[in-house]
Order: C-alpha cells, then structure tokens, then sequence
C-alpha cells in the first residue's frame, strides 16, 4: 500500500528560513510563554541510578500516603539501613 502524505495548510512543514528565525521559548514575550505549561528543564547530572524493584503494596502504600516525594522518602529508608 503506497505512503499518502496528508499536508495541513494550518500547519504547513517548515522551512529552513522558518528554522533560522526561530528563537528559544524563553525569548518569547510573557503574555505567550504563560500559555504553555512548565517543564522541568534540563537534568542535572543524574546522582541516583534508575533501578527496578518489587515491593509490597503495604510498603508502597505507607510511604505514597505522605504525598510527593515518596521514592525520596524510600531512598532515605534505606541508606539508613545501609548506613551511608
């Protein structure tokens, strides 16, 4: 079955000329950059190691009960054990 491109005359692709005049969002005016959500950023340098784990759902449950932060609150639980 052959690829159909479907154009959006709202939405046209852009151009190298579009690209050259862009600028970063946060040189764009207040009143614009309020439209759009916030993100985080860019990362610093990762300190903690991305690792899976099971866990018991009463574990899980007592420390998401605190709110945010909760993996946080798991590190600080056990490099207490560990002892660091």
């Amino acid at each position: 079955m052959p690829c159909r491109i479907v154009t959006d005359p709202d939405n046209p692709e852009w151009t190298v000329e579009d690209f050259a005049r862009a600028k970063p969002a946060s040189e764009l005016p207040d009143h614009i950059r309020a439209a759009f959500p916030r993100t985080r950023g860019p990362q610093k340098a990762a300190t903690n190691i991305p690792v899976s784990i099971r866990l018991s759902p009463e574990v899980i449950e007592h420390f998401k009960a605190g709110g945010p932060g909760w993996q946080s609150r798991i590190d600080e639980a056990l490099r207490k054990v560990a002892g660091v």
